[in-house]
């Protein structure tokens, strides 16, 4: 069940142990290959600043009914992030402190009888104003692993790991034509089916993190166990 208040207090948290991260990192630690192709690390935090701030205008949508959306197209929001991608740190740091003021004073404005209205994202994916904070949580967890500078899958809060496996397999995956059915499944703990109905399901086995990482291509899947090998997943967009 959704809990507005409660995610919208976890991506503070989550902003303020990321921005504790970043702080002593020099204009030559900013510079530097992240974890994700062709992106430094500060075209990773200049992602994470302009993503607030379009969380910011559903938000706003959700609020005002007036349509907002999340940026104007793909290609402005690319050129954003290539644009601020070489700032100076301290440029960062500051973008990243009030997007995230703006993105918390949004979050507040909304009123509870608006968490139902539905905004549109990115890809004709179609949202829930209460799920936009857990939208906005999981680029802040998943970004700051990628930035490669000691946080990683592991330190992800085990309430976040297990939601996160939630809402892929019951989203992202499920019933996407390229990805094979699946179980993938918690010794002695859950079990989730994915990707395609109606075909004998693929098992895969492992901790909540493990298949977080692979299912979010942030590990080969080495550290699971399946009866069969394990298929290639289509990107997250």
């Amino acid at each position: 069940m959704t809990d507005f208040a409660h995610d919208a207090a976890a991506v503070q948290a989550a902003t303020d142990r990321l921005l504790t991260a970043v702080t002593p990192l020099d204009d030559a630690a900013a510079a530097r290959p992240s974890r994700l192709p062709g992106w430094t690390r500060g075209h990773i935090l200049a992602h994470l600043a302009r993503n607030a701030d379009a969380i910011v205008n559903l938000l706003t949508w959700a609020r005002t009914g007036q349509e907002t959306l999340m940026y104007a197209n793909d290609e402005a929001r690319n050129a954003d992030i290539a644009r601020d991608a070489n700032r100076p740190m301290l440029v960062h740091l500051d973008d990243l402190r009030t997007s995230a003021f703006r993105f918390n004073s949004a979050a507040a404005a909304l009123p509870k009888d608006r968490w139902d209205y539905v905004v549109a994202m990115r890809n004709a994916v179609t949202e829930r104003a209460a799920r936009l904070p857990f939208r906005r949580l999981i680029e802040v967890e998943l970004h700051h692993v990628d930035l490669d500078i000691g946080y990683e899958l592991t330190d992800l809060p085990a309430d976040f790991v297990q939601r996160e496996v939630e809402f892929l397999t019951s989203g992202k995956f499920a019933g996407h034509a390229d990805v094979p059915a699946l179980t993938l499944t918690v010794p002695g703990g859950h079990t989730w089916h994915t990707g395609r109905t109606g075909e004998e399901p693929t098992t895969v086995e492992g901790t909540p993190v493990a298949l977080l990482g692979w299912l979010t291509g942030r590990s080969d899947g080495s550290d699971l166990t399946a009866n069969a090998p394990l298929p290639t997943l289509p990107p997250l967009g």
